[in-house]
């Protein structure tokens, strides 16, 4: 039987399942021979489609303009964007919701409603060259001077800083009753001593970049730090704990498009006088990837359910874990089957399988290494015990 979604998400699950498909689908191999970049007017129809959708600032409470979707309803957008390659799905901003709460009015009139509203872009400041997945040991500072901070450190791999216009940069205090504890910033890329180190070319073809840039001397207003001193790392889990299942959503998306796309090749494809589907090789690839994906969505679906319900947010950190470290490792065997199941067509860029292998990688490395994942999920069984966590 399928599962037992809510009318509300299975609608969204039907209107997604038709943007992707009719919309986003057909352009792959467009964006892939052109570095991730699509026609303006494409671009420009996918981004309006989206907001029609109401996707712009779908964790967002409606009275700051977002269409305040459950986690439930999130999984399955995104599980439906995680379907397309090239990022193609990246058409819309959705800030996180904890900063309608964190932020000051201000701040929402200044960035976070232009954000939901499309006029304006963000991206995160927070990886450093020596600081990934172990945040805390982020070098970046800020120093309290008077009615401003002053910013300085150099962060790598700010997606999308490309086409932002604010950063959101997380550093250390340097001074003052919090020393060395964390802040965020809203930090406008205009700002004087922000420096564009360069952007580097990476393993997949997307619009959006992720590139190193310098912080020296860079002075903003009190009124920039998001929250009170000392905050900023509370924040900064509370947006892993949901990049992190979107992720586990998207890598379900992924699997379940290659094996589609896998057993439709392999009913038409014949080999030794047969179809591939008839070959018992073939058939334990599609069934040990069909099964796989299947535990992934049942662990990604509760997750969101219990965040939805708002169980305790300790065990909730431990288990958005599992469903990141689950569905990227499964998406990543699946993509290999699928290569391995399309063969030489597999290693070329305009199969899915091939673009799927290469992008599906990072899924085990971004918002947390599969071994940071672990141990998070260790430290929550040593802690709290088996029964929180599984029963």
């Amino acid at each position: 039987m399928s599962y037992p979604l809510p009318a509300g998400a299975r609608a969204w699950q039907e209107k997604l399942r038709r943007f992707v498909d009719e919309e986003l689908i057909p352009w792959e191999v467009e964006a892939e021979m052109n570095g991730g970049e699509l026609p303006p007017e494409v671009r420009d129809r996918h981004r309006r489609r989206a907001r029609e959708l109401g996707l712009y600032g779908m964790d967002m409470p409606k009275a700051l303009g977002g269409s305040e979707l459950t986690l439930l309803e999130q999984v399955i957008v995104s599980e439906q964007i995680g379907r397309v390659t090239n990022a193609l799905g990246w058409c819309f901003n959705s800030p996180n919701r904890w900063m309608a709460e964190a932020c000051t009015p201000y701040q929402i009139e200044t960035w976070v409603k232009p954000n939901i509203e499309g006029r304006r872009h963000e991206c995160y400041a927070i990886t450093e060259a020596g600081a990934g997945s172990d945040v805390d040991a982020i070098e970046a500072t800020a120093r309290r001077d008077g009615d401003t901070y002053i910013l300085d450190g150099e962060k790598w791999h700010v997606t999308g800083a490309n086409l932002a216009d604010h950063f959101i940069f997380q550093a250390k205090l340097a001074d003052g009753p919090h020393a060395g504890s964390h802040a965020l910033f809203f930090v406008d890329m205009d700002t004087p001593g922000i420096t564009l180190v360069r952007s580097p070319a990476y393993s997949h073809n997307y619009a959006a970049h992720h590139p190193i840039y310098r912080f020296e001397g860079v002075r903003v207003p009190v009124a920039n730090r998001i929250g009170e001193e000392g905050d900023g790392l509370a924040f900064t889990y509370d947006w892993f704990r949901y990049e992190r299942l979107m992720i586990a959503a998207r890598c379900c998306g992924a699997a379940s498009r290659l094996i589609d796309e896998a057993t439709a090749f392999v009913r038409d494809r014949k080999a030794f006088g047969k179809p591939l589907a008839e070959h018992q090789a073939i058939q334990f690839m599609l069934a040990d990837s069909l099964t796989e994906l299947w535990a992934a969505r049942l662990m990604t679906y509760r997750t969101a359910e219990a965040m939805d319900a708002g169980e305790d947010v300790k065990v909730l950190h431990a288990q958005c874990s599992m469903a990141k470290l689950y569905a990227s490792e499964m998406a990543n065997r699946v993509a290999d089957r699928a290569v391995q199941i399309f063969g030489g067509r597999g290693y070329m860029r305009e199969n899915v399988a091939e673009r799927f292998f290469r992008e599906l990688r990072v899924d085990r490395i971004w918002e947390g290494t599969s071994e940071i994942q672990r141990m998070i999920i260790a430290n929550g069984l040593y802690k709290r015990g088996q029964a929180p966590l599984v029963e």
